[in-house]
């Protein structure tokens, strides 16, 4: 006799993943595991996605629109807030969140050998959407145009991967050391957002 569907199966294949790969990693998990802690059959996991690298994109896409979703809320409906208030709350969102966190690090203890199909080009288009998005706010008058779009794109990218490894290698860091950190570097952009010294 087959067993009864589970009310939003696909959704709770995805909870289960997201679980698995941070307790286990990528490569330790399987896709019997994520059956298993779901409680169906393996047949019905692969009714929903192809593979385990299929999951893990899922996954990932999933996790991108939460971070995004949860940065609205926190901006408060704010439509075209200042450089300083939009990085600020990316970097808390973006540090409170596990799986991004080894998403953005590529961290092998976490999605190990998923990381050797992802497509090499991810980071220049994520760059090139982090100058675009300067870019626009140099055009709309909200930021200096002073400042070099890609230099500050650079920077703004590299002190996020220095956030998310400083415990690693300056110590133990609590997240009131973390998020003190961010509302500095938000302090340090603000002078920027004065466009009248362009003229």
């Amino acid at each position: 006799m087959p067993r009864p569907l589970i009310p939003d199966r696909r959704a709770r294949i995805l909870d289960a993943t997201e679980a698995l790969v941070l307790e286990r990693g990528f490569d330790a998990m399987s896709v019997q595991s994520i059956a298993g802690r779901v409680g169906i059959a393996k047949g019905a996991v692969y009714r929903e996605f192809t593979s385990k690298n299929e999951i893990l994109d899922e996954l990932l896409r999933r996790a991108m629109t939460r971070m995004t979703r949860k940065s609205e809320a926190l901006l408060g409906g704010q439509g075209r807030p200042p450089l300083s208030r939009a990085y600020a709350v990316g970097a808390r969102v973006l540090l409170d969140d596990r799986l991004m966190t080894a998403a953005f690090l590529d961290d092998r203890g976490v999605l190990g050998a998923y990381l050797d199909a992802v497509d090499d080009d991810r980071y220049r288009r994520r760059h090139r959407d982090v100058v675009a998005w300067i870019e626009t706010l140099q055009r709309r008058g909200s930021l200096s145009r002073a400042v070099d779009a890609e230099a500050l794109a650079l920077v703004l990218s590299s002190t996020t991967i220095g956030l998310l490894q400083a415990a690693r290698h300056v110590g133990p860091v609590t997240e009131d050391d973390l998020h003190a950190a961010i509302e500095t570097i938000g302090g340090l952009l603000r002078p920027l957002e004065r466009a009248d010294d362009d003229g």
